[in-house]
């Protein structure tokens, strides 16, 4: 559990200072309210607290009169605790930490203006490698875990092999892109950067510059055109993402497309889909996240250089950057997106559990899923059972809050309901790869209501931005 004071006041000494503090807060926090700057490199106020860096080691006295070095940052303050900031010891300590840290970071500006104020120029430690910057603190791993709800990213190996690294060092299927693991970490490592995909949002506009052409709206991202369409596919909402699938086969945009399917009752999954039939044999919306993007590492080990991916909003940003880290051994490479709006997905198994509570009814029965309205509608035999989206809460996926896209703003053209009449897509185009898809897809155009569009997009940022502020705010940089 996190640290918190008790209700109880006692009273201890910092540097001198008798302070009075709720017994149990750490001493950490206890020092802040008296203006004494500990250093730390590991510590988050919005995340348990955890002590691995140690460099906000201070040296306690106990009651008994024993001294000791202990983390400040989840060591509790009691009754008559007198704690040294300042000691030699505690700088001597700090100097080595300090050191050992600098030898293992050489070229990380931070440990370095934090070493030389404890008079470190240099290591006079074995450097291992003069290139690393993860000084293995795990805020990454923890606030993936904590706060973000995926566990994307976390330890592996032991000793001199410790890393952070996603499950089996291979793409993850289970980052969403968030980038949470790069805004709390106090080294900016690139490695959180190799089998995940934090998307800040300079590196969103990095992406809109490389893939995507139009006018650029904070809250629908780049495009070039926004309308309502109706295809002549029967598929979900005027079928017109399986129409772009298949009008790309046609016109050799791409050989191979990630996309989902329903298998036993209304579970889900990512598969590979080479064939029109493939295509048609997947349409319709599923509302929950698969693991899919681990197939366009499969189909680029295959030979595959044209790919496409059909994804809700943290699908389409992990596969851009995706793309941007293959693009350097694979120039040839070439991926089409279509992005699903999506305000939030559901997790199956609590999905089912939840539709038979409210509804009366098994999600494994339905013939077709549809949020609309504020409502997630099911059909079963011809007939429809509802309740408000809202109450459907705890089946909410992990990381779904810290999504500030609604419309799916990195990928070649965004599909979805919202915006326009019953029957009908809204069709957002972003990028001239977009426009080459819709060329051969016979559609009836129609209007749409930006305004509802822009409403749910600007509560899912707001909804986002106040899940995030805790965790910036606790940050030091």
């Amino acid at each position: 559990m996190k640290m918190e004071g008790s209700e109880k006041e006692i009273t201890l000494k910092i540097d001198g200072i008798e302070v009075n503090a709720k017994e149990g807060t750490s001493i950490f926090d206890v020092a802040k309210t008296v203006d004494i700057k500990i250093p730390t490199l590991c510590h988050n106020s919005a995340l348990e607290p955890f002590g691995a860096c140690r460099v906000c080691s201070v040296e306690i006295t106990d009651k008994r009169g024993r001294k000791k070095i202990v983390t400040s940052c989840n060591y509790p303050v009691s009754e008559g605790l007198i704690v040294d900031t300042k000691s030699e010891k505690v700088f001597r300590t700090r100097q080595l930490l300090l050191e050992l840290l600098l030898a293992r970071c050489p070229k990380v500006k931070k440990i370095q203006d934090l070493a030389r104020e404890y008079g470190i120029e240099k290591p006079s430690f074995w450097v291992g490698d003069p290139e690393e910057d993860c000084i293995l603190c795990g805020l990454c791993a923890r606030v993936c875990e904590e706060k973000v709800g995926v566990s994307a990213i976390n330890f592996a190996n032991r000793g001199v092999e410790r890393e952070v690294t996603a499950p089996y060092h291979t793409i993850s299927d289970d980052c969403v892109g968030c980038g949470a693991c790069a805004i709390v970490c106090p080294t900016d490592s690139k490695k959180v950067r190799i089998n995940t995909y934090p998307m800040l949002e300079e590196d969103i506009k990095e992406a809109e510059k490389q893939f995507l052409n139009g006018t650029r709206d904070e809250l629908l991202g780049v495009h070039t055109e926004i309308f309502a369409a109706k295809s002549s596919i029967d598929g979900q909402d005027g079928g017109m993402a399986t129409a772009l699938l298949l009008s790309g086969f046609e016109k050799g945009l791409f050989d191979a497309a990630i996309v989902v399917k329903r298998t036993v009752g209304y579970k889900a999954e990512a598969i590979i889909a080479e064939t029109a039939d493939e295509i048609l044999n997947a349409r319709g919306t599923k509302y929950s996240r698969v693991k899919m993007m681990s197939k366009v590492g499969e189909l680029v080990e295959k030979g595959k250089k044209k790919i496409a991916i059909v994804g809700t909003p943290c699908e389409v940003r992990t596969g851009r950057k995706i793309q941007q880290q293959l693009l350097s051994k694979y120039p040839n490479l070439e991926i089409t997106i279509v992005g699903l709006f999506c305000f939030e997905a559901f997790d199956y198994d609590k999905l089912k559990e939840e539709t038979k509570r409210l509804l009366g009814v098994d999600l494994d029965k339905a013939e077709k899923t549809q949020i609309q309205k504020g409502k997630f509608i099911v059909q079963i035999g011809g007939k429809e059972y509802s309740a408000k989206v809202k109450e459907f809460h705890n089946a909410i996926q992990g990381g779904c809050a810290y999504c500030n896209d609604f419309v799916a703003r990195l990928s070649d053209v965004s599909v979805g309901s919202v915006g326009s009449n019953d029957g009908y897509s809204t069709v957002i185009v972003r990028s001239d790869r977009g426009k080459k898809l819709l060329e051969n897809v016979d559609f009836v155009k129609g209007d749409v209501n930006k305004e509802d569009v822009i409403k749910l997009a600007t509560f899912k940022k707001k909804r986002a931005d106040k899940k995030f502020s805790p965790i910036i705010q606790g940050t030091q940089k």
